[in-house]
């Protein structure tokens, strides 16, 4: 019998959580001819997530939890639900129910057909503003633009990934993680679900704008090295236009005798080329920064609980 680990990472969902186990226990006792492994990822909640997950453990055994020593965000949750996970294929899904667990049977099918990464696409996206999604669409036009590898887009983190994507994925150490742009630049043989977004079942979001910008530049940073070349292509046209320009302004004092105020232009190009060279500069930081981060070599989380049993990390 097949094994399928259904990974959700979970922070401060208490709310959510009761309403999660029932639609995954409906869905999971339909379909008898798998194993289910439930492997929840404690990402520090300060509320009583882990209570709930622990007395859900106590009366299904199909549930697992991971309990990490703090909060160290969705993504590390995720490569950690990958490392405990047993199944022979593993499934994420988020706690809020805005990705339905009723699609499931649907990526299990095609990965039985011989798919490796079946992935659900949003036809829709019910609750969110115009703002988000106009955003979300942006995003990945630049990313896309940036870069050679088909990018899924109006995708989540809502698939099935077969075995062998898992072991890829856990090769991938690196502490700026962007799952999305991981899931695309491994390859293998991809499968795309649509199905409509729900509204949150209960609870808040936790990502706020500032948090999804910082997703956006690491996963932008994390998956090119395209933006280091700003700094090539925007000196191009800029000293180019320089040129042309100061060009155009000593044939005019020559020709029409046109008597140029020198603090003007002195100004004007001193706030165009400290701009310019404070945005590279950034760019720049933002790589420096992640290069800093992955020579300190750190484990990327550690685990304060598995099922019951404390973990030494060692």
């Amino acid at each position: 019998m097949k094994k399928i680990t259904i990974i959700v990472p979970s922070y401060n969902e208490e709310e959510a959580l009761p309403h999660l186990y029932e639609r995954l226990n409906n869905m999971m006792n339909k379909l008898t001819q798998y194993e289910f492994e439930v492997l929840f990822i404690n990402d520090g909640s300060k509320d009583k997530t882990l209570e709930l997950i622990k007395e859900m453990r106590s009366k299904d055994r199909r549930i697992s939890y991971v309990n990490f020593s703090r909060n160290f965000g969705k993504e590390i949750a995720m490569i950690a639900g990958l490392d405990y996970a047993q199944g022979d294929a593993v499934i994420f899904i988020d706690a809020d129910l805005q990705d339905p667990p009723e699609i499931i049977p649907e990526l299990i099918k095609y990965w039985e057909e011989g798919y490796d990464d079946v992935y659900a696409r949003r036809n829709s996206r019910k609750g969110e503003t115009f703002l988000k999604k106009f955003t979300s669409k942006m995003y990945y036009k630049v990313l896309q633009s940036l870069t050679r590898v088909e990018i899924q887009k109006d995708t989540g983190d809502f698939r099935l990934l077969d075995r062998r994507c898992v072991n890829a994925l856990k090769k991938m150490r690196e502490t700026q993680r962007c799952s999305k742009s991981m899931f695309s630049w491994m390859g293998y043989n991809k499968k795309e679900v649509m199905y409509d977004r729900d509204p949150r079942i209960a609870g808040k979001t936790k990502w706020n704008y500032k948090k999804l910008i910082d997703l956006a530049i690491d996963g932008i940073t994390a998956f090119t090295t395209s933006p280091l070349r700003v700094s090539t292509l925007l000196s191009i046209p800029t000293f180019l236009s320089f040129a042309i320009y100061f060009i155009y302004i000593i044939l005019n004092v020559i020709i029409n005798n046109y008597k140029v105020q020198g603090y003007q232009v002195i100004l004007l190009l001193n706030l165009f080329f400290f701009g310019l060279i404070i945005l590279l500069i950034g760019i720049i930081g933002e790589y420096l920064g992640r290069i800093f981060n992955e020579t300190k070599n750190r484990p990327l989380y550690f685990v304060d609980e598995y099922n019951g049993e404390k973990e030494q990390n060692l």
